[in-house]
């Protein structure tokens, strides 16, 4: 059956939905030897002849991973700086797999990855709103105002952030450890928030993306997704298609 060609990248493991469509547009898709640039072409998996960059794409079994980052690490395949990336702690006999999503250098945690496009969009789409949760550790005392702040919102260089949740504060010496839920996903969002806040984060760490819990996996190691947890996420996104309508 034809699919979209964004939708076959994807789902072939090239990057994310949004990743794809930037790739046709930029002329590095070419379809049985035609440069392609305008969204909406169908291809058949089986008949056509896709390159990427003058390699071809072919359909693959599709994986799901969890992987418990470590700080000091890229969400990145490669490093002009020959500095650490998630990649080098996976099987090099993999498919081509994409982070879903990224985490800061500094931050660790919970960090999905998949060559299926479809997934990767659902959970990072703003129109979703998949709650992410972290813990942080900050230096100073956060205040009860201060969580309220986070809470109701701050205009960050023009961006409007904010936390859905603030829980479990506990007031250490002279730290702070709590944890956030956040829908949002703007770039370095709770160190920015925080910053503006007079805090500096000492640590940053991801326990949950909607469903999917980090638990007890250990730093630097990685887990298959179970079926139940796919289907759980996939439903979840079919009812929200389904509440649109």
């Amino acid at each position: 059956m034809p699919i979209r060609l964004q939708k076959f990248l994807a789902e072939g493991g090239v990057a994310s939905r949004r990743q794809c469509e930037e790739l046709i547009r930029g002329g590095r898709i070419r379809v049985n030897g035609e440069t392609v640039t305008a969204m909406g072409l169908k291809v058949s998996p089986v008949n056509d002849r896709i390159l990427v960059d003058g390699k071809p794409v072919a359909s693959q079994k599709k994986l799901y991973v969890a992987l418990n980052k470590p700080a000091g690490y890229l969400c990145t395949s490669k490093d002009t700086h020959g500095r650490h990336t998630v990649f080098d702690l996976l099987p090099k006999s993999w498919p081509r797999l994409h982070t879903v999503g990224r985490l800061d250098y500094d931050t660790e945690g919970l960090l999905l990855l998949t060559n299926d496009g479809d997934f990767s969009l659902h959970l990072t789409h703003p129109r979703y709103k998949v709650p992410k949760q972290y813990e942080a550790l900050i230096n100073g005392i956060l205040t009860s105002e201060q969580s309220t702040q986070l809470t109701a919102g701050m205009l960050i260089d023009n961006e409007r952030m904010k936390a859905d949740a603030v829980t479990n504060v506990r007031c250490l010496s002279r730290q702070t450890r709590f944890e956030l839920v956040l829908t949002q996903g703007i770039n370095r969002q709770i160190r920015r928030m925080l910053s503006a806040l007079g805090h500096r984060v000492v640590r940053l760490k991801r326990l949950n993306i909607g469903s999917i819990e980090l638990g007890s996996l250990k730093t630097g190691r990685w887990r298959f997704l179970t079926s139940a947890e796919v289907r759980k996420l996939e439903g979840r996104r079919n009812n929200h298609k389904n509440h649109l309508r």
